[in-house]
């Protein structure tokens, strides 16, 4: 039924309950002029009469009794949908769609979204791993988790996550002893490198860097892959030198089944930022997301 109707019967439930329309008008704060015509109106609406009307009260006609009595149990559902979305704000529900890169994915999520899933848990959050830049709007996303370079001017971003992080390179001590340690970048192009192609297909560039020295080399050598697990397993078997996420090589590195090399010109830079637009309606699991990574931060 048309969306004026529901005020208008709202209007005769209103006059059915309180006994005529002076009464309802004075409970609604109306003209009892006014509820009387929209009573009116209803009945024209339905070719039905739906009040018997006297001078001293209104009774419902048999159709208005049965109209009424299938009004009720709409307005309490009525009524329970729209307390059941201010019960939202304290009790956030529904679906958080995040785009995020897959080292954010390993190694930022895993620290903050178990914890969040277990204090809000009738939010349900469905992560999309992409290391390329994807439409927010388009792709359906409430949120992403991007690194510094890759936040657009129109968004709203805010730290999560470790606020500095650094690239390492590094070796097996086997691969070391085969080809020597290399002291400068430039010596990396006469080493095996292990490459990451993007799913774009361009070659991630390593870049160092030391004082206001910048060296940035192509890699090229036995293995060139997107995954960050073969690069790893592949280093660790020997095969070459790698430059990725020192979170990534952390395990190899502490256990020594990688070396480090070129420390000095590792590079460093801002941990990844919770973007959304903010000039849209912020849903409510969104809404509790931000404020469970604020507590988080603010804690650290």
């Amino acid at each position: 039924m048309a969306a004026p109707y529901l005020d208008d019967m709202k209007l005769f439930a209103a006059v059915v309950e309180a006994g005529g329309f002076r009464p309802a008008a004075q409970h609604l704060g109306l003209p009892a002029s006014t509820v009387s015509d929209v009573v009116r109106r209803l009945e024209e609406r339905l070719g039905l009469r739906l009040l018997n009307r006297s001078t001293r009260s209104v009774m419902p006609t048999d159709a208005g009794r049965r109209l009424l009595a299938g009004l009720r149990p709409a307005f309490d559902l009525i009524d329970q949908t729209v307390s059941g979305l201010h019960d939202d704000a304290e009790r956030p529900a529904g679906l958080l769609r995040l785009t995020v890169s897959g080292i954010v994915a390993r190694y930022v999520l895993p620290r903050i979204l178990p914890d969040f899933l277990i204090a809000c848990p009738d939010v349900s959050v469905e992560v999309a791993v992409n290391d390329e830049v994807v439409d927010m709007i388009n792709g359906g996303f409430d949120a992403a988790i991007r690194y510094e370079e890759r936040i657009a001017v129109d968004m709203v971003a805010m730290p999560i996550g470790p606020r500095l992080q650094s690239y390492a390179a590094a070796a097996s001590p086997g691969y070391l002893a085969r080809h020597g340690r290399p002291e400068h970048p430039k010596e990396l192009s006469n080493h095996r490198l292990i490459g990451h192609r993007l799913s774009s297909g361009a070659m991630m560039v390593w870049e160092f860097g030391r004082g206001r020295r910048t060296v940035r080399i192509t890699p090229a050598g036995p293995l060139i892959t997107s995954s960050i697990e073969l690069r790893v397993a592949a280093a660790v078997a020997g095969a070459g030198v790698i430059y990725t996420f020192e979170d990534v090589l952390s395990p190899e590195l502490e256990s020594a089944a990688l070396i480090p090399v070129l420390e000095p010109w590792w590079q460093t830079f801002s941990g990844p930022f919770l973007c959304y637009h903010g000039d849209r309606r912020v849903p409510g699991p969104l809404r509790a997301f931000i404020a469970h990574v604020q507590a988080q931060t603010a804690a650290a």
